[in-house]
């Protein structure tokens, strides 16, 4: 008998794919797909465009956050502008598109922060996280079913926020950690 440690890293092999749902922001498909071992499983994915996220740095120690009402979760949340990148555009001109449409601002330099799988077992998106620096205002147009509070808050209280949960968004958190980690705090 093999041991299953020997098959950690075998492929899966996707035997039968069916689309079962799709809109302008998700697709929703299930496999059947060939275990390691032979047997077969029934595999729910979810499809998304790639996701971009920017925390925009009006200073050193000032964070822009926006709020809003996120219908999934029930609740009004602080996080950093995001979106899904449009077929064709970079994932830095969505940076810029979504820092403007949510927050009001143009960022003069983005860093890379980081890369990331948002949900590897059942989601198939990629998340772009960038930190914006050289902050100009500019109008913000968010889209037809948003609605946002943008608030300037000192850095060392978005990082206790995260720290205390009351920020639960993963790209923020993830933005917020990689940030304090390049600042040393």
């Amino acid at each position: 008998m093999t041991d299953r440690r020997d098959l950690a890293r075998a492929a899966w092999r996707t035997l039968t794919t069916r689309p079962v749902y799709e809109n302008r922001w998700i697709r929703v498909r299930e496999d059947v797909a060939e275990l390691p071992d032979g047997r077969t499983t029934i595999y729910g994915v979810v499809t998304c465009a790639d996701a971009v996220g920017v925390l925009p740095m009006l200073d050193s120690e000032t964070v822009i956050l926006v709020g809003q009402y996120r219908y999934v979760a029930r609740a009004f949340m602080w996080e950093i502008p995001t979106g899904g990148a449009s077929k064709g555009e970079s994932h830095e001109a969505t940076a810029q598109r979504e820092l403007r449409e949510e927050a009001g601002y143009e960022a003069e330099r983005l860093t890379e922060l980081c890369i990331y799988d948002t949900s590897k077992s059942i989601m198939d998106e990629r998340c772009w996280i960038y930190l914006g620096e050289g902050l100009r205002p500019v109008p913000a147009r968010p889209d037809e079913t948003e609605f946002f509070e943008i608030r300037a808050f000192p850095f060392v209280d978005v990082l206790r926020m995260v720290e205390t949960s009351e920020i639960k968004d993963s790209m923020t958190v993830v933005a917020v950690l990689h940030a304090a980690r390049r600042f040393g705090r």
